[in-house]
């Protein structure tokens, strides 16, 4: 089965087909080893959140409790397949599928080094600047919003191993927005019941040459700004811009190449042929190509062919 096939359906934690808990100690042991991963995670999660330390020292709290919650996962029993009725979600596997908020539909899989994330298609036709936003941000421009802040998704490629680049920056000079490469999936189940699975590129269409977007997305990292009244840090990608195609010093996810944002040089429409109707329930899995920095540099502006290592298969 595939890795991407494996992520289940919409809505709910992650379960495993793995046995019940034969003895009563083990019982126990598990328990215990579930209160800590709760706690160290609530404790990570709940540092994000507030911004009052780096996501950096918050995500080395939630990679100690994904360690332990991966086993005690394990034992929640019913398995399930692909996207669609939303009240289900990625399979838990013996290497640990971990939620990491239980008010974000968010997940990682430390083993196969890919973030999940749940949403909705939000916009079918029209100029983009966006692929993805965070619910109750921009969804007037982009196709889809996912249940989730940015910054818990920034946190959660941290969790599985890559690390953001650098912005897009325009003075003096412009310079596009570098890191490493994520490639991004989108799965969903039409109402035929038959599940899909698409790069994200295929939603997107260039006005230029009326084709698939070809580029890749790379891990810009967004960043902070503070208010000055109270002292309080936010990340800036949580106003809208988590996975962009208009070039963005905010966004989470950037393309590596000049994409004005300004309304006549928009470079990208949604191909509504190819988009699910409206509000249907959708599966990002966001797979970071965790090679050396100067080599994802170099490769980020070539987005046709499949990565490297392809998580679907």
């Amino acid at each position: 089965m595939s890795n991407l096939r494996r992520m289940g359906t919409i809505g709910s934690p992650p379960s495993a087909g793995a046995g019940r808990v034969g003895t009563t100690s083990a019982c126990i042991t598990e328990g215990r080893d579930r209160i800590r991963a709760t706690r160290t995670i609530a404790h990570a999660t709940g540092a994000i959140r507030g911004c009052a330390v780096s996501l950096a020292i918050a995500l080395a709290a939630i990679l100690t409790a994904s360690r332990t919650q991966a086993t005690a996962a394990a034992s929640e029993a019913n398995s399930v397949a692909a996207p669609g009725a939303a009240s289900a979600a990625p399979a838990a596997t013996a290497s640990g599928i971990v939620r990491l908020t239980k008010d974000q539909d968010l997940w990682i899989d430390p083993q196969r080094k890919l973030v999940i994330v749940d949403g909705q298609v939000c916009l079918r036709e029209g100029q983009l600047e966006m692929f993805a936003c965070p619910r109750g941000s921009k969804e007037h421009e982009s196709i889809v919003s996912v249940n989730c802040k940015a910054q818990f998704i920034h946190a959660a490629l941290l969790a599985v191993g890559a690390r953001p680049g650098t912005p897009v920056s325009f003075v003096p000079v412009y310079r596009p927005a570098h890191g490493p490469i994520v490639d991004v999936y989108v799965l969903w189940e039409d109402t035929a019941g038959k599940r899909h699975r698409v790069r994200a590129q295929e939603w997107i269409k260039e006005l230029k040459t009326g084709q698939a977007m070809s580029y890749s997305w790379v891990f810009a990292g967004s960043g902070f700004w503070t208010d000055e009244t109270t002292g309080q840090r936010y990340y800036q990608a949580d106003g809208g811009d988590l996975i962009c195609v208009a070039n963005f010093p905010t966004a989470t996810l950037d393309l590596p190449v000049a994409s004005s944002q300004s309304n006549e040089g928009l470079l990208f429409v949604a191909w509504t042929e190819r988009i699910p109707p409206l509000g249907a329930k959708v599966r990002l899995v966001l797979a970071p190509r965790l090679a050396d920095k100067k080599t994802a540099d170099k490769a980020a502006t070539k987005a046709d062919g499949p990565p490297p290592t392809d998580p679907s298969r």
